[in-house]
């Protein structure tokens, strides 16, 4: 059953902190109107993150809401997770965070609102437009190594905006799955991929500042995710010059699909 919001969540081994995740988004959820669907993509984890996750299956029906667990085997990375999810995913709009909810849940709304009131397809949290939103922030290096790799991101994609790597992000769901269709990455890399994508086929697009805290635990190594991103955008400059994002010549134009999707939401 269609919902109005589908929140998608990749995991990898987090069985020590999907438990917390989970208790703000009941939390939130109980405070907003509509009915939605929580999808964990558990990314082929060694741990019992599936496990806790299923533990909290009834709670979020009781309260009016589904939760669903997704299995990937073995793990395909962060990328491939959040494409499975919002490609399974029902909700009208659809948000992916990181499973430690490093822009809290409560924030949601601030990506969600404008998609919801037809003012863009897609939104994103950002750390770099409000610095001062941040609480925690990362060790020295990993954020001096963001800046740089922002730097490469504008440069080599051509895309203007201050943070790409922000785990928190909303689409319009019907106009985004022609994006993620497309989507070729799997790993880290794949969040300028995306939104390249997006802004290529005519999407709106909008950067917003969110609170942010540092969590420990990152699944990013320093050094290897590092090397390997940059490849990514090399890899997304390629793909576009081979003409790997163009949309295929059947695919209805984004104003048709927009329109539809505005009709849909007002019945």
């Amino acid at each position: 059953m269609a919902c109005f919001l589908s929140i998608v969540i990749p995991a990898f081994n987090e069985v020590n902190r999907i438990r917390r995740s989970l208790d703000a988004v009941l939390r939130f959820l109980q405070t907003q109107p509509y009915r939605a669907e929580i999808i964990v993509v558990d990314d082929g984890s060694s741990d019992e993150t599936a496990t806790r996750v299923s533990e909290y299956i009834s709670k979020f029906h009781e309260a009016g809401h589904e939760l669903r667990v997704l299995t990937n085997k073995p793990n395909r990375g962060k990328g491939y997770s959040v494409k499975r999810g919002l490609t399974e995913a029902t909700g009208e709009i659809v948000l992916f965070s990181d499973a430690d909810f490093s822009s809290p849940i409560t924030e949601a709304p601030k990506l969600i609102d404008p998609i919801a009131e037809g003012r863009v397809d897609v939104s994103f949290g950002s750390r770099a437009l409000n610095r001062e939103l941040i609480g925690v922030h990362q060790p020295l290096l990993r954020d001096f190594g963001g800046r740089v790799f922002n730097l490469f991101m504008k440069t080599i994609t051509g895309l203007r905006f201050k943070d790409t790597q922000c785990g928190f992000k909303a689409f319009r769901r019907e106009l985004a799955l022609p994006v993620f269709k497309l989507q070729r990455i799997e790993r880290f890399g794949f969040d300028p991929e995306v939104l390249y994508i997006a802004k290529k086929r005519g999407l709106r697009l909008l950067e917003v500042p969110v609170i942010w805290n540092d969590s420990e635990g990152s699944k990013v190594s320093y050094f290897r995710d590092s090397i390997n991103m940059f490849i990514d955008l090399i890899r997304i400059r390629l793909s576009d010059l081979a003409g790997r994002y163009d949309a295929p010549k059947a695919d209805v134009t984004i104003e048709t699909q927009r329109s539809a999707s505005s009709a849909a939401s007002k019945r």
